[in-house]
Protein backbone atom coordinates (compact mmCIF):
# COMPACT_ATOMS: atom_id res chain seq x y z
CA UNK A 1 0.00 0.00 0.00
CA UNK A 2 2.69 2.39 1.21
CA UNK A 3 4.51 1.44 -2.33
CA UNK A 4 1.09 2.96 -4.17
CA UNK A 5 1.02 5.74 -2.15
CA UNK A 6 4.47 6.92 -3.35
CA UNK A 7 3.40 6.51 -6.93
CA UNK A 8 0.68 8.38 -6.83
CA UNK A 9 2.46 11.33 -5.20
CA UNK A 10 5.03 10.87 -7.47
CA UNK A 11 2.53 11.11 -10.62
CA UNK A 12 0.74 13.90 -8.88
CA UNK A 13 4.56 15.59 -8.27
CA UNK A 14 5.20 15.09 -12.40
CA UNK A 15 2.14 16.63 -13.73
CA UNK A 16 2.04 19.73 -11.59
CA UNK A 17 5.77 20.17 -13.12
CA UNK A 18 4.63 19.35 -16.55
CA UNK A 19 1.51 21.56 -16.32
CA UNK A 20 3.98 24.01 -15.28
CA UNK A 21 6.42 24.00 -18.03
CA UNK A 22 3.22 24.13 -20.34
CA UNK A 23 1.93 27.26 -18.99
CA UNK A 24 5.69 28.99 -19.71
CA UNK A 25 5.70 27.62 -23.05
CA UNK A 26 2.35 29.21 -23.61
CA UNK A 27 3.61 32.43 -22.36
CA UNK A 28 6.69 32.13 -23.96
CA UNK A 29 5.26 32.02 -27.28
CA UNK A 30 2.50 34.83 -26.52
CA UNK A 31 5.44 37.04 -25.97
CA UNK A 32 7.64 36.12 -28.87
CA UNK A 33 4.16 36.77 -30.89
CA UNK A 34 3.34 40.40 -29.48
CA UNK A 35 7.25 40.70 -29.69
CA UNK A 36 7.24 40.23 -33.27
CA UNK A 37 4.07 42.17 -33.93
CA UNK A 38 5.49 45.12 -31.90
CA UNK A 39 8.51 44.98 -34.10
CA UNK A 40 6.67 45.36 -37.10
CA UNK A 41 4.41 48.19 -36.36
CA UNK A 42 7.14 50.63 -34.72
CA UNK A 43 10.57 49.14 -36.61
CA UNK A 44 8.81 49.11 -40.04
CA UNK A 45 11.28 50.70 -42.48
CA UNK A 46 11.42 52.08 -45.76
CA UNK A 47 9.47 49.61 -48.31
CA UNK A 48 7.06 49.58 -50.75
CA UNK A 49 3.24 48.60 -50.45
CA UNK A 50 2.06 45.42 -52.58
CA UNK A 51 -1.95 44.95 -52.81
CA UNK A 52 -3.83 42.29 -55.14
CA UNK A 53 -6.34 43.25 -56.41
CA UNK A 54 -8.39 39.87 -57.36
CA UNK A 55 -11.72 38.94 -58.16
CA UNK A 56 -14.60 40.48 -58.31
CA UNK A 57 -14.60 43.91 -57.02
CA UNK A 58 -17.43 45.15 -53.95
CA UNK A 59 -17.29 47.92 -52.34
CA UNK A 60 -15.11 46.98 -49.39
CA UNK A 61 -14.28 49.12 -46.49
CA UNK A 62 -11.90 46.98 -45.08
CA UNK A 63 -9.61 47.13 -48.17
CA UNK A 64 -10.29 50.86 -48.36
CA UNK A 65 -9.29 51.37 -44.72
CA UNK A 66 -5.84 49.79 -45.50
CA UNK A 67 -5.24 51.37 -48.54
CA UNK A 68 -5.87 54.55 -46.42
CA UNK A 69 -3.01 53.59 -43.91
CA UNK A 70 -0.48 53.43 -46.81
CA UNK A 71 -1.41 56.51 -47.83
CA UNK A 72 -1.05 57.88 -44.26
CA UNK A 73 2.41 55.65 -43.88
CA UNK A 74 5.69 57.96 -44.60
CA UNK A 75 7.63 54.53 -44.57
CA UNK A 76 5.43 53.64 -47.69
CA UNK A 77 7.51 55.02 -50.63
CA UNK A 78 5.09 53.74 -53.46
CA UNK A 79 2.02 51.50 -54.09
CA UNK A 80 2.09 48.81 -56.75
CA UNK A 81 -1.45 47.02 -57.43
CA UNK A 82 -1.58 43.79 -58.87
CA UNK A 83 -4.57 43.40 -60.48
CA UNK A 84 -6.43 40.09 -61.84
CA UNK A 85 -9.87 40.65 -62.15
CA UNK A 86 -12.63 40.13 -64.29
CA UNK A 87 -14.69 43.53 -63.03
CA UNK A 88 -17.10 43.74 -60.80
CA UNK A 89 -20.08 46.42 -59.56
CA UNK A 90 -19.63 49.97 -60.65
CA UNK A 91 -19.67 51.25 -57.21
CA UNK A 92 -17.03 48.56 -56.08
CA UNK A 93 -15.06 49.53 -58.88
CA UNK A 94 -15.55 53.54 -58.75
CA UNK A 95 -14.86 53.08 -54.34
CA UNK A 96 -11.42 51.58 -55.35
CA UNK A 97 -10.49 53.99 -57.69
CA UNK A 98 -11.23 56.72 -55.33
CA UNK A 99 -9.32 55.03 -52.68
CA UNK A 100 -6.41 54.87 -54.77
CA UNK A 101 -6.15 58.18 -55.98
CA UNK A 102 -5.64 58.80 -52.32
CA UNK A 103 -2.89 57.28 -52.04
CA UNK A 104 -1.64 58.53 -55.48
CA UNK A 105 -1.85 61.87 -53.97
CA UNK A 106 1.24 61.30 -51.40
CA UNK A 107 3.17 58.58 -53.42
CA UNK A 108 3.59 57.25 -56.94
CA UNK A 109 0.92 54.03 -57.77
CA UNK A 110 1.64 51.25 -60.24
CA UNK A 111 -0.87 49.09 -61.76
CA UNK A 112 0.40 45.70 -62.96
CA UNK A 113 -2.00 44.05 -65.22
CA UNK A 114 -2.18 39.80 -64.77
CA UNK A 115 -4.20 37.52 -66.63
CA UNK A 116 -7.06 40.04 -67.04
CA UNK A 117 -7.91 43.64 -65.84
CA UNK A 118 -11.30 44.41 -67.82
CA UNK A 119 -14.19 46.51 -66.87
CA UNK A 120 -14.06 47.34 -63.56
CA UNK A 121 -10.25 46.17 -63.47
CA UNK A 122 -9.24 48.39 -65.78
CA UNK A 123 -11.07 51.47 -63.68
CA UNK A 124 -8.57 50.06 -60.63
CA UNK A 125 -5.74 50.64 -62.93
CA UNK A 126 -6.83 53.57 -64.29
CA UNK A 127 -6.11 55.42 -60.57
CA UNK A 128 -2.14 54.55 -61.05
CA UNK A 129 0.18 56.84 -62.18
CA UNK A 130 1.75 54.07 -64.39
CA UNK A 131 -0.08 51.12 -65.97
CA UNK A 132 1.98 47.92 -67.24
CA UNK A 133 0.35 44.87 -68.81
CA UNK A 134 1.36 41.17 -70.27
CA UNK A 135 1.59 41.53 -73.92
CA UNK A 136 -1.24 38.76 -73.15
CA UNK A 137 -3.09 40.72 -70.32
CA UNK A 138 -6.49 40.77 -71.04
CA UNK A 139 -7.94 44.22 -70.61
CA UNK A 140 -10.44 46.85 -71.71
CA UNK A 141 -14.53 45.90 -71.77
CA UNK A 142 -14.82 49.38 -70.78
CA UNK A 143 -19.09 49.51 -70.33
CA UNK A 144 -21.48 48.60 -68.08
CA UNK A 145 -24.59 46.29 -67.76
CA UNK A 146 -27.50 46.00 -65.98
CA UNK A 147 -29.12 42.26 -66.85
CA UNK A 148 -32.70 40.97 -65.91
CA UNK A 149 -34.98 38.34 -67.36
CA UNK A 150 -38.58 38.05 -68.50
CA UNK A 151 -40.19 34.89 -67.09
CA UNK A 152 -44.01 35.62 -67.43
CA UNK A 153 -44.50 33.64 -70.69
CA UNK A 154 -43.29 30.54 -68.07
CA UNK A 155 -45.27 31.71 -65.76
CA UNK A 156 -48.42 31.81 -67.54
CA UNK A 157 -47.41 28.07 -68.71
CA UNK A 158 -47.26 26.62 -65.68
CA UNK A 159 -50.66 28.97 -64.13
CA UNK A 160 -48.99 31.23 -62.28
CA UNK A 161 -49.66 34.86 -62.03
CA UNK A 162 -47.73 37.45 -60.01
CA UNK A 163 -49.39 40.03 -58.65
CA UNK A 164 -47.68 43.51 -57.43
CA UNK A 165 -49.06 46.68 -55.74
CA UNK A 166 -46.49 49.42 -56.05
CA UNK A 167 -46.57 53.51 -56.21
CA UNK A 168 -46.21 54.12 -59.70
CA UNK A 169 -45.47 51.61 -62.99
CA UNK A 170 -41.22 51.99 -62.84
CA UNK A 171 -41.22 50.84 -59.12
CA UNK A 172 -39.16 47.82 -59.00
CA UNK A 173 -38.03 47.67 -62.94
CA UNK A 174 -36.37 45.77 -64.32
CA UNK A 175 -38.69 43.13 -63.15
CA UNK A 176 -38.57 38.96 -63.96
CA UNK A 177 -42.12 38.84 -63.01
CA UNK A 178 -43.57 40.96 -65.10
CA UNK A 179 -42.98 42.36 -68.43
CA UNK A 180 -40.25 44.72 -69.54
CA UNK A 181 -42.35 47.91 -70.73
CA UNK A 182 -41.11 50.26 -73.47
CA UNK A 183 -41.10 52.68 -70.72
CA UNK A 184 -38.91 50.84 -68.40
CA UNK A 185 -36.38 49.96 -70.42
CA UNK A 186 -35.78 53.82 -71.22
CA UNK A 187 -35.39 54.82 -68.14
CA UNK A 188 -33.25 52.09 -67.62
CA UNK A 189 -31.07 52.48 -70.88
CA UNK A 190 -31.06 56.19 -69.46
CA UNK A 191 -29.37 54.83 -66.27
CA UNK A 192 -26.81 52.55 -68.22
CA UNK A 193 -25.91 55.38 -69.96
CA UNK A 194 -25.01 57.66 -66.87
CA UNK A 195 -22.79 55.06 -65.73
CA UNK A 196 -21.26 54.56 -69.37
CA UNK A 197 -20.55 58.44 -69.01
CA UNK A 198 -18.62 58.41 -66.08
CA UNK A 199 -16.84 55.40 -66.91
CA UNK A 200 -15.93 57.61 -70.25
CA UNK A 201 -14.94 60.54 -68.34
CA UNK A 202 -12.59 58.55 -65.99
CA UNK A 203 -10.62 56.60 -69.23
CA UNK A 204 -10.65 59.97 -71.01
CA UNK A 205 -9.08 61.86 -68.05
CA UNK A 206 -6.83 59.32 -66.81
CA UNK A 207 -5.40 58.38 -69.95
CA UNK A 208 -5.32 62.13 -71.86
CA UNK A 209 -6.96 60.95 -74.55
CA UNK A 210 -9.49 62.64 -76.61
CA UNK A 211 -13.02 61.66 -75.76
CA UNK A 212 -14.27 60.59 -79.39
CA UNK A 213 -11.43 58.34 -79.66
CA UNK A 214 -12.31 56.79 -75.93
CA UNK A 215 -15.76 55.77 -77.25
CA UNK A 216 -14.37 54.48 -79.85
CA UNK A 217 -12.73 51.80 -78.19
CA UNK A 218 -15.45 51.78 -75.51
CA UNK A 219 -17.54 49.83 -77.26
CA UNK A 220 -17.49 46.91 -74.44
CA UNK A 221 -14.51 44.83 -76.69
CA UNK A 222 -11.85 43.52 -75.13
CA UNK A 223 -7.91 44.33 -76.00
CA UNK A 224 -5.00 42.17 -75.09
CA UNK A 225 -2.14 44.08 -73.61
CA UNK A 226 -0.27 44.71 -76.98
CA UNK A 227 -3.41 46.37 -78.39
CA UNK A 228 -4.09 48.24 -75.05
CA UNK A 229 -0.48 49.90 -75.70
CA UNK A 230 -1.13 50.32 -79.16
CA UNK A 231 -4.24 52.64 -78.52
CA UNK A 232 -3.21 54.48 -75.07
CA UNK A 233 -4.81 52.95 -72.78
CA UNK A 234 -1.94 51.33 -70.76
CA UNK A 235 1.76 52.40 -70.28
CA UNK A 236 4.39 49.66 -71.32
CA UNK A 237 4.56 46.08 -71.22
CA UNK A 238 6.11 45.09 -68.40
CA UNK A 239 5.75 43.34 -64.84
CA UNK A 240 7.35 43.84 -61.01
CA UNK A 241 10.45 44.14 -62.28
CA UNK A 242 9.83 47.26 -64.59
CA UNK A 243 7.93 48.77 -62.30
CA UNK A 244 10.43 48.75 -60.14
CA UNK A 245 13.17 50.11 -62.37
CA UNK A 246 10.47 53.08 -63.39
CA UNK A 247 9.90 53.79 -59.45
CA UNK A 248 13.66 54.10 -59.23
CA UNK A 249 14.02 55.69 -62.42
CA UNK A 250 11.15 58.28 -62.00
CA UNK A 251 11.11 58.88 -57.88
CA UNK A 252 14.32 57.79 -57.11
CA UNK A 253 12.45 54.89 -54.71
CA UNK A 254 15.85 52.46 -54.66
CA UNK A 255 14.66 48.98 -55.81
CA UNK A 256 16.44 47.15 -53.56
CA UNK A 257 13.26 48.53 -50.77
CA UNK A 258 11.40 45.35 -49.68
CA UNK A 259 7.69 44.66 -51.03
CA UNK A 260 5.40 45.10 -47.94
CA UNK A 261 2.12 43.00 -48.64
CA UNK A 262 -0.68 45.02 -47.46
CA UNK A 263 -3.03 43.02 -45.34
CA UNK A 264 -6.42 43.65 -45.63
CA UNK A 265 -8.96 42.54 -43.26
CA UNK A 266 -8.98 40.02 -40.28
CA UNK A 267 -5.99 37.77 -39.60
CA UNK A 268 -8.66 34.83 -40.47
CA UNK A 269 -9.74 36.74 -43.60
CA UNK A 270 -7.30 33.86 -45.90
CA UNK A 271 -8.85 30.66 -44.69
CA UNK A 272 -12.43 32.79 -45.06
CA UNK A 273 -11.88 33.83 -48.25
CA UNK A 274 -10.60 30.52 -49.27
CA UNK A 275 -13.51 28.84 -47.72
CA UNK A 276 -16.21 31.72 -49.34
CA UNK A 277 -14.44 30.37 -53.04
CA UNK A 278 -15.40 26.79 -52.35
CA UNK A 279 -18.46 27.46 -51.28
CA UNK A 280 -19.49 29.41 -54.18
CA UNK A 281 -18.37 27.33 -56.86
CA UNK A 282 -20.82 24.87 -55.21
CA UNK A 283 -23.59 26.71 -54.61
CA UNK A 284 -23.51 29.56 -56.92
CA UNK A 285 -22.00 31.88 -59.47
CA UNK A 286 -20.31 34.95 -58.44
CA UNK A 287 -22.16 36.35 -60.70
CA UNK A 288 -25.65 36.17 -59.22
CA UNK A 289 -24.54 37.63 -55.96
CA UNK A 290 -23.38 41.24 -57.98
CA UNK A 291 -26.64 43.51 -57.80
CA UNK A 292 -27.75 46.29 -59.81
CA UNK A 293 -25.38 48.40 -62.24
CA UNK A 294 -22.06 46.27 -62.84
CA UNK A 295 -19.03 46.63 -65.23
CA UNK A 296 -17.96 42.84 -65.60
CA UNK A 297 -16.01 40.80 -68.24
CA UNK A 298 -18.12 37.76 -68.49
CA UNK A 299 -17.48 35.92 -71.68
CA UNK A 300 -19.37 32.41 -70.30
CA UNK A 301 -22.20 34.21 -68.15
CA UNK A 302 -23.09 30.51 -66.37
Amino acid sequence: MSLDADQVVERRRLKRRLTLWRVIGVVAIIVALLAGIGRLDLNQGDHVARILIQGIILDDSARDEALAKVAKNDKAKALIVKIDSPGGTYVGGEALFETLRLVGATKPVVALMGTTATSAGYMTALAADRIFARSSSLTGSIGVIMQTADVTNLLDKIGIKPISVKSAPLKAQPNPLEEFSPAARKATEAVVADYYDMFLTVVTERRKLPRDKVKALSDGRVYSGRQALANGLIDAIGAETEARKWLAETHKIADSLPILDVQVGDDDAPWRQWMDSKIEKVLFSERLSLDGVISLWQPNLW
